[in-house]
């Protein structure tokens, strides 16, 4: 069973060597993936490692771009994105008001990115997704997340959605 909000033991702002030091201690469990979870279920994290250049890092606001389209040698943007797989998990939060840890990763272009590594920056909200035309025209899926204020977070600390 997926596990939404904070892990014990990795509170905001742990650092992380690499992407398979966050699969190990489950803050993020794929090794390539940036969105983990199903469309069924949610998503339990994201990731923001500069893949997309239309995402936006605001950040206690992330206009998150969602998978797909991309070519896996040039990493451009090279057809349109549908709502599936990662990008229907996290419609499923944004319906289920399920909260999202977001991790940074150092090749995301933002001044919010960690120097080295991957940095845990604590449980979002999707509170919006809508299609839109990215730079390289092609249709995108567009995530608004929301930082949700820390003296909350605690309520959201290893939730488990019913069955």
């Amino acid at each position: 069973m997926p596990t939404f909000g904070a892990i014990p033991g990795y509170p905001e702002g742990s650092c992380f060597a690499s992407r398979r030091a966050l699969s190990h201690t489950g803050v993020h469990r794929p090794l390539i993936a940036g969105i983990a979870g199903s469309a069924h279920a949610g998503t339990t994290s994201v990731v923001l490692a500069g893949g997309y250049e239309d995402t936006e890092d605001c950040g206690t606001v992330i206009l998150y771009t969602g998978q797909g389209g991309r070519d896996p040698e040039t990493g451009r943007q090279v057809t349109h994105q549908t709502l599936a797989k990662g990008n229907m998990a996290l419609a499923t939060n944004a319906a289920k008001g399920l909260p999202v840890r977001v991790i940074r990763g150092a090749r995301q272009r933002s001044s919010y990115a960690p120097i080295a590594g991957y940095r845990y920056d604590g449980l979002y909200l999707v509170k919006h997704y809508w299609r839109e035309r990215g730079k390289a025209g092609f249709w995108v899926w567009r995530f608004r997340l929301e930082k949700i204020a820390t003296a909350e977070q605690d309520a959201h600390t290893r939730y488990a959605p019913p069955s």
